[in-house]
């Protein structure tokens, strides 16, 4: 609902449910502040947004009162340029800045600082402060943030963000007479795994990335890419800067329906990969062992002769490259010869999900909508470690609850102060049934461990209660009531609640936990309920690599004439399945082309390899997890060789692809596969102008153009040319907002750090200008017929000295390129076993004892961690590490103590 009031004796319309402070922002008005955050809400700690708010229209004195912390109301008459308020907050920030210690030039955040625009904008320029200052020791927080306590302004930003909303345990103030304090107890690593939103959240340079530090530049210096982060099925979007060829940060990209204004660290500081010393910068032919560089001429050439006529293809695609360049290598090798490169347990898992979501009557929510439920059952997830940004809003979302009642107190949500006053630490209505316990358990109302098939019938007795019984009465003797006390309360919690939201995925390779979800989500549905229904999935674009292929690797594998010509895109094998599976496939295959960034272990086997471009040196489209395509963009263009896969492959099929653009490459795709129709608009074309000009990826503050190539030529050369985008390699073009799924930084005058967003959101908090980035592809239907209730499991038992082995998921290192990077690889974990405290008393087993297990023959040998909540009969292995890759789960395995600790 608007409002008109009147500031500075203009009337305006104003939305009513925001404060004084929002509305000033939204109406493109500067008014400084610090303390404040659109999804922190307010506090009034800094005191810096001080206005003037007249009684009435006789009032001509007015009271200053803090904008963060005044609602809007019908008719009100306030100032922002009342003398008073101006001198408020210019004297304000100068006694915030008494013990800053002004060191702007080697500060990492100089000039993309919200302290330093906030003090310019109240006209505080010269310091008259001359005596001794306070100082602090500064802490080492761990690999991914640097601290530099002196510039503290005692905003309490950082702590409200780690602690409050990120649900962090080990950071906070203290406080002693006039010295304040944010930091650890002691010096050691930051354990939450959202600390990087520390740099983005902190308007001064306390917090600042480690990882930028070491290759430092400045803001402005920087070539910047809008992209989406590669490291889970989120699709959370991000912006990747680059300087003289090397990536040299990652920073959130503001999206309403995704990620908002945060990404996880594995996001954040994961992408040092790019710049590996193992990067593929040159194509290579590799010969009885032994790889020589060749001109790009002439690998083409060479693999154009192999692979055309009526040859026999092999087409294995993969999940983390885009649908283009999958689409592509289809069109290579045929789409019968086309398989999607991960194991079949895998991909019919995530073709059920795709089936659900196409056809399903329950809503899949953006990530960012999550945090509106108020009731929540998370089926088989590890979801901190499987999709970390889900696990932040899924926090968000336990507080809707016990937030009604500051409602019912007419306390309005932006109140954080008072909110937090009457709700404390109180949480809603959580349910988790895992196989062991999780992150997410701290706020969990209860947890329920078990093996999946036992958690999948958890599902089906609570869907049984929300129903009453089961329509089918066959259906009832599969059930028992040994969790019906748990069962009931999930049932009641779910049906009480105003949007319950049920969380599953593919961690478990549990078709039955995918099923039992969607059973439960349905059964919701028709009891008038709105529920949501998210999937998690493995990777960036598993859901558009499933779209494109029902044939897997088993399939491939069971080819038993060899090919001409096997084609592997962006893929190590050797991380799907077990390495004899990989090994006999390879064997028969009489030429290997892979298109990979890194060397590993499948670039090792190949007689060709090329080398392509990562999420910041590649263009493409993804599909997340709800089913939402998004582009990604070049940051910058390499100088060498690395270029998309889908430009190799056009390169190499010359003769139908080779003059085609982007745009003919997606339409070409829509046109074989109509439901990715949608894909065309999620983003302008590449004929789109802003007043006749590019989108720059440069500021216009850009340096160096000319000195970069001095050694080479005094002129400044021309820069690359870009046919397959709006953006331009360049500083010039269009200096306003550009369309939301394009924009490469945020600046606008006056507004030169982060906080810039406010001037490209309709409203503050809100929508991007033009749209959030991203179509969703799937749309509930009114009616369906699929049936939910057919998939009940068998009620698991522990066999005597047999174990089922499943995956444990952890952020930092079940990623295989985000652990490859130096800052991610410090937090990685040392391979291990995890067993439940029974099962290791009954083996004489204890803790760091190191034990053999024998997996279809094939024997390792892991130490020991005893975790809570596993259930008998079963243990866990991290998925993803070195020592574990190529691991096919779930399996059964013996084990065997080999020696105590």
């Amino acid at each position: 609902m608007k409002v008109k009031i009147t500031i500075d004796d203009k009337i305006y319309e104003v939305d009513q449910e925001t404060n004084l402070l929002e509305a000033c922002l939204s109406l493109e008005m500067d008014l400084p502040y610090f303390c404040w955050h659109p999804e922190l809400g307010s506090v009034a700690a800094c005191r810096q947004c001080a206005i003037i708010k007249y009684k009435d229209d006789d009032d001509e004195k007015g009271k200053l009162v803090m904008a963060c912390l005044e609602p809007v109301k019908e008719g009100m008459r306030i100032s922002l340029q009342a003398p008073q308020a101006h001198d408020f907050r210019a004297h304000n920030i100068e006694a915030l800045m008494i013990n800053h210690p002004h060191d702007c030039p080697v500060c990492d955040e100089g000039g993309e600082c919200h302290l330093q625009d906030m003090t310019v904008m109240t006209g505080h320029n010269y310091r008259r402060y001359r005596f001794n200052k306070r100082t602090h020791t500064n802490q080492y927080l761990g690999p991914f943030i640097n601290h530099e306590m002196n510039r503290c302004i005692q905003c309490y930003r950082c702590t409200r963000f780690y602690n409050d909303y990120a649900g962090g345990k080990d950071f906070d103030v203290f406080a002693s007479h006039d010295s304040v304090y944010f930091g650890r107890h002691e010096p050691g690593i930051l354990e939450n795994e959202f600390s990087g939103n520390l740099v983005e959240v902190c308007p001064t340079g306390v917090f600042t990335d480690k990882t930028f530090k070491k290759h430092f530049t400045r803001k402005w210096d920087l070539s910047n890419g809008p992209s989406i982060c590669h490291n889970c099925s989120l699709g959370c979007n991000i912006i990747a800067g680059e300087r003289y060829g090397s990536l040299r940060r990652i920073r959130s990209r503001y999206n309403g329906d995704v990620n908002g204004y945060f990404i996880c660290d594995r996001g954040r500081f994961g992408y040092e990969y790019v710049n590996s010393e193992n990067r593929i910068c040159i194509p290579l032919k590799i010969e009885n062992g032994e790889s020589s560089p060749m001109p790009r001429e002439q690998a083409v050439r060479e693999i154009s002769e192999i692979t055309s006529g009526a040859k026999k293809l092999i087409g294995i695609g993969s999940p983390k490259a885009s649908l283009e360049s999958n689409f592509l290598l289809r069109q290579w090798v045929g789409s019968e010869n086309f398989y999607a490169g991960i194991p079949a347990n895998e991909g019919k898992l995530i073709r059920q999900v795709i089936k659900i979501l196409k056809k399903g009557t329950v809503r899949t929510p953006s990530l960012s909508e999550v945090k509106g439920y108020d009731a929540v059952f998370i089926l088989g997830e590890d979801v901190t470690n499987t999709a970390p940004m889900l696990a932040l809003y899924l926090r968000q979302a336990a507080k809707n609850q016990p937030g009604e009642v500051a409602k019912d107190l007419k306390i309005p949500d932006w109140n954080d102060a008072a909110t937090r006053v009457v709700v404390q630490n109180a949480t809603g209505s959580v349910y988790i049934a895992t196989f062991h316990a999780t992150k997410l358990d701290e706020i969990a109302t209860q947890s329920y461990y078990a093996h999946p098939d036992n958690i999948a019938r958890l599902a089906y007795e609570v869907m049984a209660e929300i129903e009453g019984n089961f329509k089918d009465e066959t259906k009832v003797e599969a059930m028992d009531n040994a969790n019906q006390p748990l069962s009931s309360s999930i049932a009641k919690a779910m049906l009480a609640a105003k949007k319950p939201l049920i969380v599953a995925g593919t961690s478990l390779y549990s078709e039955a936990i995918v099923q039992s979800a969607a059973a439960v989500a349905n059964a919701l549905k028709e009891k008038g309920k709105d529920p949501g229904l998210v999937y998690v999935v493995p990777e960036v674009n598993s859901i558009g690599l499933s779209m494109l292929s029902e044939q897997f690797l088993e399939d491939a594998f069971d080819k038993t004439d060899s090919a001409d010509a096997t084609i592997i895109l962006e893929n190590d094998l050797y991380q799907r399945k077990d390495k004899s599976s990989i090994d006999a496939f390879l064997k028969y295959q009489k030429n290997i082309i892979s298109l990979h960034y890194l060397e590993n272990t499948t670039t090792h086997q190949a007689n060709y390899v090329l080398p392509v471009g990562t999420f910041a040196e590649a263009d493409g489209t993804v599909v997340s997890n709800e089913g939402r395509a998004q582009r990604f963009y070049k940051a910058h263009q390499p100088d060498n060789d690395i270029r998309s896969s889908w430009e190799w492959i056009q390169e190499i099929m010359m003769d139908k692809w080779g003059s085609a653009s982007f745009d003919e490459i997606v339409s070409s795709m829509v046109r074989e596969f109509p439901e990715l129709e949608r894909v065309q608009d999620a983003a302008p074309s590449a004929e789109f102008r802003e007043e006749t000009q590019k989108i720059p990826r440069e500021t216009h503050r850009y340096s160096g153009r000319t000195a970069e190539d001095a050694d080479k030529n005094v002129s400044e050369p021309k820069p690359p040319e870009d046919r397959n985008s709006a953006l331009s390699y360049t500083m010039e073009g269009f200096t306003g907002v550009p369309p939301s799924a394009i924009t490469p930084f945020y600046w606008t005058p006056g507004w030169n750090s982060v906080q810039a967003i406010n001037k490209y959101q309709i409203e503050v908090g809100g929508e991007l200008l033009g749209g959030n980035p991203g179509i969703r592809l799937f749309e509930p239907k009114e009616t369906t017929d699929l049936d939910f209730s057919d998939h009940i499991p068998l009620q698991f038992s522990p066999k005597q000295d047999e174990y089922c082995g499943l995956p444990l998921y952890h952020i930092y290192g079940s990623d295989e390129l985000s652990a490859q990077s130096p800052a991610v690889k410090e937090r990685v974990p040392e391979a291990y076993i995890a067993l439940n405290d029974d099962d290791a008393l009954k083996n004489d087993i204890r803790e760091d004892d190191m034990i053999e297990v024998s997996v279809n023959g094939e024997k390792k040998r892991f130490a020991v961690k005893l975790h809570k909540g596993i259930s008998p009969g079963i243990l866990g292995l991290p998925k993803g590490l070195t020592e574990t890759a190529g691991t096919e789960f779930p399996f059964t395995a013996t084990i065997k103590l080999i020696s105590h600790e």
